[in-house]
């Protein structure tokens, strides 16, 4: 990779993860707790175009659950669930089924940091997962109606489009 190549992909996912953390930090009453719409949410979906802003992702999780009200519980389990999540996006063929995981592990694995803090288990799960589902959702269909319409959109995220990517 060329010297300006790579400096323009650590400024892309530098700017990402700023934007994560300045769109939970934005926020704070829905980011963190037990009913959650992190609007910041919408950008995992950039990892179903390129693997790597799954750094992005979650490096700006880290740093805005340095602001959690939850404390290290925040560090620990939301920063794995989006790991968790992020990762094995880029190899989704389909963005719908790719925003199930967010969903998925945001969901059991906050819903056992809140239960870890004294909310109810089976609550937290719920409510995490169905705030996490409208905000992925209505960003997977931006994407895939939007961005994917719109070539310079899609070259503006940088995305190596998914038509070669391996079916999940």
């Amino acid at each position: 990779m060329n010297n300006k190549k790579t400096i323009e992909t650590i400024a892309r996912l530098a700017l990402v993860t700023a934007m994560y953390v300045a769109l939970t930090l934005a926020v704070p009453a829905l980011s963190y707790g037990a009913v959650q719409f992190r609007f910041s949410e919408i950008l995992v979906l950039l990892c179903f175009y390129r693997k790597d802003y799954s750094a992005a992702m979650i490096l700006g999780c880290f740093i805005a659950n340095l602001f959690s009200p939850l404390g290290w519980y925040d560090l620990v389990f939301g920063t794995a669930a989006t790991a968790l999540a992020v990762l094995p996006m880029y190899y989704f063929k389909n963005i719908f089924l790719s925003a199930l995981l967010p969903v998925v592990f945001n969901g059991i694995l906050v819903g056992i940091e809140l239960n870890l803090i004294g909310e109810p288990l089976w609550f937290s799960m719920g409510t995490v997962a169905l705030g996490e589902l409208a905000v992925v959702a209505a960003g997977a269909v931006i994407f895939k109606f939007v961005f994917e319409k719109n070539r310079v959109l899609m070259r503006i995220i940088g995305a190596t489009k998914n038509g070669d990517k391996p079916a999940l």
